[in-house]
């Protein structure tokens, strides 16, 4: 590796200069985890609304301490883990928790609640994604001024709502038979960036398959779709069950929607989550969405108004509403009329007064004056 005269390498020498504005707090500098993941694609969200705005901002590419006069945007909570490498300047640091409860008993995740108790008076800013989180962050002794509820939202760019001929056309070119039941799962629930053989528990991935078992029961032509890293637990728990599936892995997110055009059906069988953005997403597609009570879906479900939800970890009502839904045409037609106006409701652009009352005060922007 190629070394600046400083020692340092010259990527890294690179992008600390990028990531370096002489104008202090002038603009956001969002920093991205490196990799295409849902950390990167919400920091691309944001900025749909700071464009929205008129705030100037900056990307860079992961950086190992803080810089001073900047206004930094991290990707997530776990930089606080080590946080004299980014709190130590005068810098103001804002980022999301979305996940991650003091119960789990997770060393990792109880640090980051231990340090944002010890630094809570250096932090500027904190996302919470549903409200179940934020009353956890509030318990840190944080100024509740500093913590904003703002939903993980969709861009609607990449949806549209689900036809008889999109589902067929969509079906075709990912070769899944036109009469199969199709529930879909498009998360990441796999430790680690590997086959994923070791489940993530608190994604649910035991859970769903135990839905998945209990479905097959009744449904004779049953059909799973996953997409995501990582998913060697369920594609192993499915060829167990002797249940059909197909796995396709996207390089790029923005064909998600193509995703959402092949389903009957979308489960969420988590145990935790900062959303996930599954909810708004099949609700904008016109999917009907069975869930665990988790994450938004606290906030932004409607039992049997716009989704349908039950308590965490009960396959067996994960099985009776996906049975109803799949059955009760009517049922059917409301949930997906209801939900999506909630979609509607929560993208980017619908959230831009959240973000405005978010960066004001923490970037110095005239436009969050107006």
């Amino acid at each position: 590796m190629r070394k600046h005269c400083s020692g340092l390498p010259v990527s890294l020498v690179k992008n600390i200069l990028k990531s370096f504005s002489l104008r202090p707090f002038s603009d956001v500098l969002f920093v991205t985890e490196g990799r295409n993941w849902v950390t990167s694609q919400e920091i691309r969200g944001v900025s749909l609304a700071l464009k929205q705005i008129g705030i100037p901002f900056r990307y860079s590419e992961p950086i190992r301490f803080g810089l001073p006069g900047q206004s930094i945007f991290l990707p997530s909570v776990y930089f606080i883990v080590k946080p004299s490498r980014f709190l130590w300047c005068n810098n103001r640091i804002a980022f999301p928790f979305y996940h991650g409860y003091p119960s789990s008993g997770n060393p990792l995740v109880l640090k980051c609640h231990n340090n944002i108790k010890k630094y809570h008076h250096k932090i500027s800013r904190i996302q919470a994604s549903h409200s179940f989180m934020r009353d956890i962050i509030l318990e840190s002794g944080i100024d509740p001024q500093k913590v904003f509820l703002i939903p993980i939202a969709v861009d609607d760019r990449f949806f549209s709502m689900q036809t008889t001929d999109s589902k067929r056309k969509a079906r075709e070119r990912y070769q899944i038979p036109q009469t199969a039941v199709v529930i879909g799962s498009f998360q990441k629930d796999g430790v680690g960036w590997g086959d994923g053989l070791e489940p993530k528990l608190v994604k649910g991935p035991d859970v769903f398959l135990d839905t998945i078992g209990i479905l097959k029961e009744s449904i004779s032509e049953l059909f799973v779709l996953i997409s995501g890293p990582s998913r060697g637990y369920i594609i192993k728990g499915l060829d167990k069950l002797s249940v059909s599936y197909k796995h396709v892995y996207l390089d790029d997110y923005s064909d998600i929607g193509q995703l959402y055009q092949c389903l009957d059906l979308y489960i969420i069988a988590s145990r935790e989550e900062g959303g996930p953005k599954a909810i708004l997403e099949s609700m904008i597609s016109g999917v009907p969405l069975v869930t665990t009570r988790v994450g938004q879906a606290m906030d932004l479900v409607d039992h049997c108004e716009n989704a349908l939800m039950v308590d965490v970890e009960d396959s067996e009502g994960l099985a009776y509403w996906s049975r109803k839904i799949l059955s009760d045409t009517q049922l059917q037609n409301k949930l997906i009329e209801n939900a999506f106006v909630t979609a509607k409701n929560n993208t980017y652009l619908a959230h831009v007064p959240l973000w405005k009352m978010f960066f004001k005060g923490f970037v110095s922007s005239t436009m969050l004056d107006l």
